[in-house]
């Protein structure tokens, strides 16, 4: 779990190599021989040390890792040993390019030597301190952008992906982060032989894509051209943190250096962040800056920082080297809009915050003039606070919907699938009349995806049933706000439709939703008029699955201990 400005690290990490042995030695006395094992984690799982002593001396040190990379984490378990016994201590420098698994080797090191103070497995407190502030402000901040690679697969057609960032971040009245929750989602074409990479074929109807169903970087087949596929591929997307520790980059997880960033960026504004990205990363991939590099640039940049910084960025890349800004994703972006878009919070306190997103499929609504089913993807995100018995403070949901380009609704952000597709029906005026196709090129590609929008960002322009989007959604969140997630779920059983989801109205045509709604009780149906006067959208149907991403930040949350004077 991330810890939270004062953040408690974890004791034993820090911990001074403690007297190995209480036995003094004298020449009439001799030194004790004694073997210690000891664990700690490494980058691909855990790595084990055997150390033998003589007395309080380190005479030797076998390492093993058999789930370590050959090729870098390898050069750790080979070299760390032998230093280990050189120095006589715990305490020694990474190997440069194997620093996780370095650590894990030098952890192991100090549980042989001394289990109690370095314990396995780690114990890492659950207190991450308190945050006070006399005025608190939340902002939930998108990007998207599109990617080209990487590089072509073994049948020579383009590998392309889409990247959207999330960060949900809380503010003080200076603007400087209290706390930082960043996520992202990266989808490919299914010819990226990556595994566990969610991936999109395009729409229905576009001939699939090239399938390389086993990750082994050759192509076995297309993906199959129907509905099904659609739905199928998109039930199964996952953020960055959602494929969890699987997902290694570079020198760790996606999820542990994101976590040394956020670490990084609490207390600082979106200026300084921006100002700290300007100075410590590189011109050319946004990665921070590191010693030794081989581009001119780099090292020039590098060389004209004072020692104190050189130092700082030792520890940030210690922990933390990918991209804040790249094809990847702007992580960067996403803060910044976090900013742009945060609202006062009206509570005391909160024992917890989650980000919770779902994402579902819409086969249509129906087909344009010219035959041609319209699709659309529905991304509903949640950034919820609960207190400590887990009912909900504060809540705020967005979403994103994005529709094939024949959907004649004005401002609806479009995809037209990937380059080499064809490009997709496109009804440009939004008069129920497609005009032409939109270009089969990466240009339009690229400026589709950096074009979109959620749907609080639409605006009030963007209208659903008796109100706008965003008052409907707002005044959902006023009803959930005092319960738990369970018993949110509860409530939209009991006061929805079965049908689509949304609040039961009296009078209704539906035999069932009549039935249900006479049931209630007189009290029941005045609290439901209340709502109905200014939410009537659902809750849960092919437009967005609300209740699933409330569950899932509930499932996400990290506790932060916010009081607000």
């Amino acid at each position: 779990m991330k810890k939270l400005l004062s953040l408690v690290l974890v004791a034993s990490m820090l911990t001074t190599l403690s007297a190995c042995s209480g036995n003094k030695t004298t020449p009439e006395t001799p030194a004790e021989t004694k073997t210690l094992t000891g664990t700690g984690k490494g980058y691909g799982g855990d790595v084990t040390v055997t150390v033998t002593m003589d007395g309080d001396k380190i005479t030797k040190v076998e390492a093993k890792g058999d789930k370590e990379t050959a090729e870098i984490g390898g050069k750790a378990i080979t070299d760390l040993p032998a230093k280990f016994v050189e120095k006589n201590s715990a305490e020694v420098d990474v190997i440069a390019g194997a620093t996780v698994t370095s650590k894990g080797l030098i952890y192991a090191v100090k549980n042989a030597m001394d289990p109690k103070a370095n314990p396995w497995p780690i114990v890492e407190t659950t207190d991450p301190g308190s945050v006070t502030a006399s005025k608190v402000f939340q902002g939930f901040g998108f990007a998207s952008s599109g990617r080209k690679g990487p590089g072509v697969d073994d049948t020579s057609v383009q590998v392309w992906s889409i990247n959207e960032v999330f960060a949900d971040v809380l503010f003080d009245a200076d603007g400087k982060i209290l706390y930082i929750y960043v996520d992202q989602l990266e989808v490919a074409t299914p010819n990226y032989d990556g595994e566990g990479m969610p991936h999109l074929s395009g729409f229905p109807g576009q001939g699939g894509y090239s399938f390389d169903s086993n990750h082994d970087e050759k192509v076995d087949s297309k993906t199959v051209d129907t509905v099904e596929n659609f739905k199928a591929e998109i039930e199964l997307w996952k953020t960055k943190r959602a494929r969890g520790d699987s997902y290694k980059v570079g020198i760790g997880t996606w999820t542990s250096q994101m976590d040394a960033f956020e670490k990084l960026f609490v207390g600082k504004t979106v200026a300084e962040i921006e100002e700290w990205f300007g100075k410590y990363t590189s011109d050319k991939n946004g990665r921070p800056l590191k010693d030794g590099s081989e581009d001119a640039a780099e090292k020039a940049k590098y060389d004209a920082l004072t020692a104190e910084d050189k130092a700082m960025l030792a520890d940030v890349t210690s922990g933390a080297t990918m991209s804040l800004k790249d094809a990847h994703g702007d992580i960067l972006a996403a803060i910044k809009n976090a900013y742009e878009n945060k609202m006062g919070l009206e509570i005391t306190e909160a024992d917890s915050s989650g980000f919770g997103v779902a994402f579902s499929d819409r086969v249509g609504p129906g087909k344009d003039d010219t035959d041609v089913q319209v699709y659309s993807i529905n991304q509903v995100f949640a950034n919820t606070m609960f207190d400590k018995d887990g009912k909900i403070v504060s809540i705020h949901i967005d979403q994103l919907e994005v529709a094939t380009p024949n959907y004649d609704g004005d401002g609806m952000p479009h995809f037209s699938g990937f380059p080499g597709q064809g490009g997709y029906s496109f009804d440009s005026d939004h008069d129920e009349k497609v005009d032409s196709k939109t270009e089969d090129t990466e240009e339009n590609f690229m400026a589709e995806i950096s074009s979109w929008v959620t749907k609080r960002e639409r605006g009030d322009s963007y209208k659903v049933g008796i109100g706008t989007w965003t008052s409907q959604m707002d005044a959902f969140e006023k009803i959930f706000v005092g319960k738990t997630v369970a018993e949110v779920e509860e409530w939209f059983k009991k006061y929805t439709s079965d049908k689509n989801g949304r609040p039961l109205k009296d009078a209704s045509e539906d035999v069932a939703e009549k039935a249900k709604y006479d049931a209630l009780t007189a009290e029941e149906k005045a609290m439901l008029a209340d709502v109905t006067s200014s939410a009537t959208m659902s809750l849960n149907d092919a437009h967005g699955n609300i209740i699933a991403a409330i569950k899932d930040s509930f499932a996400n949350k990290e506790t932060i201990k916010l009081t607000i004077k």
